[in-house]
């Protein structure tokens, strides 16, 4: 009988397994002893025979050999062998046991389906269930040697009450090849239909449920014959098996102890008992022997399936629901609770601490509480960064457009950077890509500023039209969107400029830009005008490929994003603006947008107020102030006396 020790391991205790260590029935002492002593016998024989009856020689070739043994003993994979047979044959075990046919749903079903009280009523349901009790018989009479004793013939069975004897000449007047576990279930199906016909079965759905019910349990019938059947493949079962007793017979000769005088290294002691290669085969060959009891659960170990039991059980059960319980009620009354809202069975004294501990509502709901505490808390205190919990139970009321100013007023260079971000409206891979490329651009620009920032309006555009002619093929000369386009104001009410969205300009790839790069040069400079004295004066050249961002007018509307390193085209010369000349006596200072400490954005002024302001810009001193020129984000600043804030 399996044995059931689930009771005395209910609850966590200290050394709670210690107390299964002693049991026999089932235990691994009872099936592991033999082979134990077995073992331990020979390795003993192994030892006396090393100790008193080789000579000197003899001893140092069995020592060698012994080393030999013990450094190549580990190459045998006993662990991941093992592991995966046991695995194997325990799903398989309790999947055997899962497709034990039981009558319990076709029981229920006939008693509430096959309806009548008189005793053609009842016959045809006893008669129904005994078909179905009766195919489980033959098929766990074939597959378990346990039921297979209990009924060798089928005079047994029919003694059994399982089957009549009109029905044992009809089964055996039937010739068939195969296992005819089957028979008793078209037995069924044909009985159920004439129940159908007398009206027996009051409709096609209970017909239909009753069917389903017995295919069921024909199909678990079906997985038990099969799993007799199809077995584990022999070559995995004597890969395993071959695998331990080898290493085992390894370890006779290469885990005894030598000789210490000899100085081996690893044997110092002699302690004649190999105390630890003793329990190395208690649990290799221990769990090997779980394998070999679990592989066929339907012998007579400790610890096979009860199948006798099963079928008496099964037997019992389903008559007793298809006959005596055929259409006994208990008399309907009021239940205890039948006022009360709130039903609440009692406790015992045993079991009252139930009642103080609260329901469960959730893993999030006591972080009410939590947050309340943390609310409390802070109310006399200002919370810092780390207090989480306390901002984030309460909701921002202002709007997205003020946080942003006001991370610009703390940050500028962040927030600028952030304003880039949020204006792509690109997917993510193009942003990526456009991001790689403006930071090259600014590292590049970083890397080649000049001592000199003054430089001529020629020379510039000069640098920008050898850019465009010799740009990577296919890449894009900005950091932003599409549809980004620049606007900057200058806080001394200078110009204001806006660059057309990118979607506007044409790009070409290498090929195209080599083979029209010096026509784009030639009508580039056509369209700058000739830089005056007054604008060239005290200049000195940038080196070539020097990125500067231009200033083109348009009436966009302004999108307050500022363009990294644009190279759109201007399209009226006459606006852009050239700086002023320094005085000679002044020290020029050139301060890159990058490291600008502050940055100012107004509201955008109308087209008439732009052209007041450009005619404004003009005609600035040159003498002892700040000479202001509204740029683009990537452009360098000049000023004359100190530096410029943008």
């Amino acid at each position: 009988m399996t044995v059931t020790y689930t009771a005395r391991v209910a609850n966590a205790r200290f050394c709670g397994f210690s107390k299964l260590l002693l049991a026999w029935k089932g235990s691994i002492y009872k099936v592991l002893y033999k082979e134990f002593l077995a073992f331990f016998a020979m390795y003993t024989a192994i030892s006396i025979t090393y100790r008193f009856f080789l000579v000197d020689d003899q001893k140092r070739y069995f020592e060698k050999l012994s080393i030999y043994c013990d450094n190549y003993a580990s190459l045998i994979p006993m662990s991941f062998v093992l592991g995966f047979y046991v695995t194997l044959i325990v799903n398989r075990w309790w999947n055997q046991y899962t497709s034990i046919p039981l009558p319990d749903r076709i029981m229920c079903t006939l008693s509430g389906g096959v309806q009548g009280g008189d005793e053609q009523g009842r016959l045809l349901r006893r008669t129904l269930m005994r078909y179905a009790s009766l195919s489980a018989l033959l098929i766990l009479r074939s597959v378990s040697t346990a039921v297979f004793k209990r009924f060798p013939t089928m005079d047994h069975v029919v003694e059994a009450g399982f089957m009549t004897r009109e029905e044992r000449k009809k089964f055996e007047s039937l010739h068939s090849p195969y296992n005819k576990y089957w028979i008793p279930c078209v037995w069924f199906t044909n009985l159920a239909a004439v129940a159908r016909s007398e009206g027996r079965i009051k409709d096609d759905n209970t017909y239909k449920l009753l069917l389903e019910e017995l295919n069921d349990f024909r199909g678990k019938c079906s997985m038990l014959f099969h799993y007799d059947m199809i077995s584990i493949p022999l070559v995995y079962t004597q890969v395993v098996t071959l695998a331990v007793y080898s290493f085992f017979l390894v370890c006779l000769i290469g885990r005894q102890f030598l000789d210490p005088g000899q100085g081996y290294p690893g044997h110092d002691l002699d302690l004649y008992v190999p105390i630890f290669t003793l329990l190395q085969f208690f649990f290799y060959a221990g769990w090997l022997k779980v394998a070999e009891q679990l592989i066929n659960p339907f012998g007579e170990d400790d610890d096979d399936f009860e199948t006798n039991w099963l079928i008496d059980r099964n037997f019992q059960v389903s008559m007793m629901a298809v006959d005596e319980m055929y259409g006994d009620l208990p008399l309907m009354e009021r239940d205890r609770y039948w006022n009360d809202s709130n039903p609440r069975p009692p406790y015992t004294a045993a079991t009252l601490f139930v009642l103080r501990k609260p329901s469960f509502q959730g893993s999030t709901f006591d972080m009410a509480s939590v947050l309340t505490k943390h609310k409390h808390t802070h109310q006399t205190h200002r919370p810092d960064t780390s207090s989480q919990l306390y901002i984030y139970t309460h909701y921002q009321s202002k709007e997205i457009a003020e946080n942003l100013e006001e991370s610009v007023t703390r940050n500028h260079n962040l927030a600028l950077f952030n304003r880039l971000l949020g204006s792509a409206p690109s997917p993510t891979g193009f942003m990526g890509g456009a991001l790689r490329r403006t930071s090259a651009q600014l590292q590049r620009l970083t890397r080649s500023v000049s001592p000199d920032p003054s430089f001529s309006d020629a020379e510039d555009e000069e640098e920008k039209s050898v850019g465009r002619s010799t740009g990577t093929a296919g890449s894009m000369p900005s950091g932003l969107g599409l549809y980004t386009t620049q606007s900057t104001i200058c806080s001394c009410g200078g110009l204001i400029s806006t660059c057309p969205p990118l979607c506007g300009v044409e790009f070409h790839t290498q090929g195209e830009r080599d083979g029209r790069g010096e026509e784009k040069d030639e009508k580039m400079m056509e369209k700058i005008p000739p830089p005056t004295a007054q604008t060239s004066a005290g200049r000195s050249p940038l080196a070539l490929g020097r990125v500067k961002s231009h200033f083109c007018t348009s009436n966009a509307i302004n999108r307050s994003v500022p363009d990294f390193f644009s190279f759109q085209p201007i399209s009226n010369p006459v606006k852009v603006m050239t700086p002023k000349p320094q005085p000679t006596n002044s020290k020029a200072e050139a301060v890159s947008l990058l490291t600008v400490p502050s940055l100012q954005v107004s509201t955008f002024p109308q087209i008439s107020e732009r052209k007041q302001m450009l005619a404004d810009s003009q005609l600035l001193p040159s003498s002892g102030q700040t000479q202001c020129q509204c740029v683009g984000l990537g452009s360098e600043v000049t000023g004359s006396g100190s530096k410029v804030k943008l």
